[in-house]
């Protein structure tokens, strides 16, 4: 009689610090998912989709597995009841709509999967297709941060499109789009191990040495440069009270705009000197200003901060999943009256960023985060987050049209998730020439995102305008900008 063979054991795998981190940081509040929306100008069907998850996306054997969290630890394990059809869905918008109101429509959908949490005992991802958008179809994508960082699941979203409409191996988008930020940053100063451990002495001590000098003085003398800029980012004010900070609920709202060109946007980088991310950074603040102002808040010589992701992957290793960067304190100077004079202070802020190690000191902190107490995680989010408003995110993308299943991307946006107590998510994302702006949001606090968003494209054409003027730009005061500008 033959044996019958038990059922083979599901594969573990330990989840990395970094990652164990942010699937830690879930809150009813906040849940730490990356979300992203692609419109498609002809039709997707269901198999056709299904077809390129099962080929393309579940090529990473991740996605096949589910986090499983105890107190010794996470770990990565493989699903055995795994089913396509629970991961990729058919919805529809209500109702009939024109191309205004079925925008909004996707809007609220998309609100509605932001706000609600995935299921812990499957893998941590969702795709939605809503087979009739406009001439097409749309697709909201939900996955988990602690699979990945937002530069790495876009990058895997890429992934499932191609450079022609009919499917061609032989072409690849590579990382071509990736930005090198951080990563001269650590290969400069060397191993990251080295801000684990300093990040790993702090979370230890409870950060007791926000009330103890003794120790910071310690941490400054063990830790050189290293040390001294922890302690900077320790001791950094909490961000002023204003209506976009407050208690958080349990419902986000998102909203996106309409796309910039890109080459105009390069256009006034040159002329003032700066980046491409400091001059849509300088309208993303002026649009929060504006939208401020209107709601009555009282702004003169209020900074705000956004907490910024940069990469820390080589890229080589854009594809590859898990959580490989750092965070930096952008400040948005809502205050700053002049488009101009905003944009230098974004610009010499940013500057500043790049020359510190502000960013992998924040690696080494996730990193032991990850593997400390619950009640210290909790204590440290709270910390930091108080330090930012919002969290802003721009990621540079395929400047050529791109294909899934035969379809044509028109659009594309992603907006990545708030920690602690922030409710408010900046995203900037290129794609074809064309710059998308999206906005995501407590709806506590922004319950219509549209109002802010509306109001970046009037926002960028300030600096449009006032940067073909050259010098004049900087001796002009606010009203005489304003009766220029209409």
């Amino acid at each position: 009689m033959a044996t019958k063979k038990a059922p083979a054991k599901p594969r573990r795998e330990p989840m990395s610090r970094v990652d164990t981190a942010w699937l830690r940081m879930c809150r009813p509040t906040n849940p730490m998912m990356i979300t992203g929306v692609l419109m498609f100008d002809e039709p997707m069907t269901l198999d056709k989709l299904k077809q390129v998850i099962r080929k393309r996306f579940l090529a990473y054997p991740r996605f096949l597995q589910k986090a499983v969290d105890t107190p010794a630890g996470a770990s990565w394990v493989t699903d055995p009841d795994f089913d396509l059809d629970w991961h990729v869905r058919l919805s529809a918008l209500p109702g009939r709509h024109d191309p205004k109101s079925e925008k909004k429509a996707l809007e609220r959908f998309t609100s509605q999967m932001a706000s609600s949490p995935l299921d812990k005992t499957k893998p941590l991802w969702q795709f939605h297709l809503i087979e009739k958008y406009g001439t097409g179809s749309a697709l909201v994508a939900r996955i988990h941060h602690s699979y990945a960082d937002g530069i790495a699941l876009v990058q895997v979203l890429l992934s499932l499109t191609d450079t022609s409409r009919t499917p061609d191996a032989g072409k690849d988008l590579r990382s071509a789009w990736l930005k090198k930020d951080g990563v001269e940053v650590v290969r400069r100063v060397g191993a990251i191990d080295r801000y684990v451990q300093l990040g790993g002495k702090v979370l230890g001590k409870g950060m007791e040495m926000m009330q103890d000098p003794t120790l910071a003085t310690m941490l400054a003398k063990e830790g050189g440069e290293i040390g001294r800029e922890l302690l900077h980012a320790l001791s950094l004010s909490d961000d002023p009270p204003t209506l976009l900070r407050g208690k958080l609920g349990v419902s986000k709202r998102v909203a996106w705009a309409e796309p910039l060109d890109l080459e105009d946007v390069k256009a006034v980088g040159r002329a003032c000197d700066c980046t491409v991310n400091d001059v849509l950074m300088a309208a993303a603040a002026g649009a929060l200003r504006s939208y401020m102002l209107e709601r009555g808040e009282q702004l003169e010589g209020v900074t705000l901060r956004a907490t910024v992701p940069v990469n820390l992957r080589p890229l080589e290793h854009a594809r590859k999943l898990g959580n490989h960067f750092g965070l930096v304190f952008l400040d948005l100077p809502v205050g700053e009256d002049n488009p101009i004079r905003r944009l230098e202070r974004v610009a010499d802020c940013m500057r500043d960023l790049k020359n510190s190690r502000q960013a992998i000191v924040a690696f080494g902190l996730l990193a032991a985060l990850g593997m400390a107490p619950s009640a210290l995680q909790g204590v440290a989010l709270e910390l930091f987050s108080r330090k930012a408003t919002a969290v802003a995110t721009n990621v540079p993308g395929p400047q050529q049209p791109l294909y899934m299943g035969g379809s044509r991307v028109r659009e594309m946006m992603f907006w990545v998730p708030q920690t602690g107590s922030i409710g408010l998510g900046i995203s900037i994302l290129s794609y074809n020439g064309r710059v998308h702006f999206g906005l995501i949001a407590d709806a506590k606090l922004i319950p219509d995102p549209d109002a802010v968003i509306r109001r970046f494209g009037p926002e960028f054409e300030k600096l449009l305008y006032l940067s073909l003027m050259g010098d004049w730009d900087r001796t002009l005061d606010a009203p005489a900008a304003a009766a220029l500008l209409g």
